[in-house]
């Protein structure tokens, strides 16, 4: 059976969801709404068989989609799903999930007590390169995990309804949940607005964790070069994901430290130094984007929980929440709310 999808935003991210959603099999691009006139020729001239909608609200009220799909602007996002939600329509919504977790809270129970799939677009996590490094997590290739470090910094795009934080952290924090599968028990976080009436465009989140784990994200609107690259460091291995890296996005390096106590001066310690070799992991190179939607459209078919649902979109938004707190009282660390 097709499955009707309408697509709300056709601005930034929306054709990259268009065009996914119209190769998916069983997926049929039926619809889509913007309220801006370029928007809507944009769309008209890319899917003439697609109906082209100048509103959310009239794809919403209408008839003829099962599911909608959500790339409105961050601020419109609990809006447009619990309307659709409501309407009867499963939901895949744009990161960040909502910009309040009261909202993300009362997205899961309408989706719950519809029995309707309620889906986040956490891109990253469908990568083959996050699916290979979760696997050696899985299967304890790295050993006790130390630190988690990420950079993902360029110049531009300045948003205008959300910082570089609900922007580019979002991604970063969605991978680490992900990665990690547990919530820190505090977080921090500095950040600076260099220019009068914009967002926050740089900032430095810390996050540590009851076992004695540290996460590190860095966040720029303002670099002159594109970075995005993410350090995991276990007891036993290390491992790089560069995304931007063309060939050889992971690789896994066989190094580390051991301490001892020196035999002859006990409260001393001796530091040893492993050197090993590097591997280069083969990855499943299938866009991520298309995994998202082909998960979105089986979750529909089968009536399974998204690996990137409700609570996980949750999870994020609570950790960006935490993290605006404790920007506002200039990097005071703040307990995870909720």
């Amino acid at each position: 059976m097709t499955i009707n999808v309408g697509l709300i935003g056709y601005g930034y991210w929306g054709p990259n969801l268009a065009r996914n959603i119209q190769a998916t099999d069983g997926l049929r691009l039926a619809a889509i709404a913007d309220c801006d006139p370029s928007s809507q020729e944009r769309a008209a001239a890319a899917w003439p068989q697609t109906q082209i909608l100048s509103g959310a609200n009239e794809l919403i009220e209408g008839r003829g989609v099962d599911a909608i799909v959500i790339a409105s602007p961050v601020h419109r996002h609990a809006e447009h799903a619990l309307a659709a939600l409501r309407s009867g329509r499963h939901v895949l919504v744009e990161k960040p999930m909502v910009t309040k977790s009261e909202d993300a809270l009362l997205l899961i129970e309408e989706a719950d007590k519809r029995q309707l799939t309620l889906m986040v677009d956490h891109t990253f996590v469908y990568h083959g390169a996050i699916r290979k490094i979760r696997q050696l997590l899985d299967q304890d290739h790295l050993g006790k995990l130390l630190y988690y470090d990420s950079v993902r910094i360029n110049l531009g795009l300045f948003q205008s309804d959300v910082d570089v934080l609900w922007d580019l952290a979002a991604h970063d924090i969605s991978i680490m949940s992900y990665l990690i599968g547990k919530s820190p028990s505090t977080v921090s976080c500095i950040g600076q607005r260099h220019f009068e009436n914009t967002p926050t465009n740089m900032a430095y989140l810390t996050m540590l964790f009851e076992d004695g784990l540290i996460a590190h994200t860095h966040v720029n609107w303002l670099s002159p070069v594109k970075l995005r690259r993410t350090l995991i460091g276990g007891d036993r291995r290390m491992v790089i994901y560069d995304d931007l890296d063309p060939d050889e996005k992971v690789k896994i390096y066989d190094r580390g430290v051991s301490i001892q106590t020196a035999p002859r001066l006990p409260t001393e310690k001796k530091v040893d130094y492993r050197t090993g070799d590097i591997a280069i992991p083969a990855l499943d190179r299938t866009e991520a984007l298309t995994r998202v939607v082909s998960h979105f459209r089986d979750c529909i078919r089968s009536g399974c929980k998204p690996e990137t649902g409700g609570p996980e979109g949750l999870e994020v938004v609570r950790i960006l929440e935490t993290a605006q707190q404790s920007l506002t009282r200039q990097g005071q660390s703040v307990p995870l709310l909720g």
